[in-house]
């Protein structure tokens, strides 16, 4: 079923008169893009057909969970499998989620988010076991060049998130990627986080700043 719903996804592109007139001006032909997006060098993704494709089905396997009856658990626990790359056997990611390409995602043991979870995952995002995440949270692996030049190319970036066991959210916490953040943290709500956060710690603000240890 999930290959032809990429065969889906790849004829309805195919037959996108805009599509079709990106990829034959030979703007995504280049097909090493995601090679360095992996590696974590810059990279276009609009020059790769094959992140443009990827990313494509993601999206619609996204709209398709958004759209799912919030009451019928077993089709959205089913869905959610195929778009993040690794799951535990317990876990919750309320309505609305988004994500660029899915693959780049580890969630572990009951793992639970609340709704708006945004992960932009061109680098790996990986969640340890008993991570709860509040409303509106987001998750930033990308990051465009500082030079405007570079910028105006299409380039970009992407470097790791990872959060370790027992780690909560609050509501509205950005995470930048790079970060690392330990066992047992608390982020407080509205926090932006762009440098390690050490375990069993509690951090808040912008940026956010460790402020005591957990017990």
């Amino acid at each position: 079923m999930l290959k032809l719903n990429f065969l889906y996804t790849f004829f309805n592109l195919l037959f996108c008169k805009q599509a079709m007139s990106y990829i034959l001006s030979g703007k995504s032909l280049l097909f090493f893009e995601k090679r360095k997006m992996l590696s974590n060098e810059y990279y276009n993704s609009g020059k790769d057909v094959i992140l443009f494709f990827e990313k494509q089905f993601c999206k619609k396997l996204c709209f398709d969970y958004n759209n799912i009856p919030p009451d019928n658990m077993r089709k959205r626990g089913s869905l959610i499998c195929k778009i993040i790359g690794k799951v535990g056997k317990s876990f919750l990611i309320e309505q609305p989620f988004m994500c660029d390409y899915g693959y780049n995602i580890e969630i572990g043991e009951n793992f639970c988010s609340s709704h708006n979870l945004l992960i932009l995952d061109p680098a790996k995002v990986k969640f340890g076991d008993n991570v709860f995440v509040g409303p509106n949270c987001s998750f930033y692996t990308s990051c465009h060049p500082i030079e405007s030049d570079l910028r105006n190319m299409g380039l970009s970036s992407a470097r790791p998130i990872e959060v370790g066991n027992n780690v909560w959210f609050g509501g509205n916490v950005v995470v930048l990627g790079g970060v690392k953040i330990g066992d047992n943290a608390v982020i407080g709500a509205g926090s932006i986080v762009k440098e390690d956060i050490p375990a069993n710690s509690v951090a808040v603000g912008n940026p956010c700043k460790v402020v005591k240890e957990t017990v």
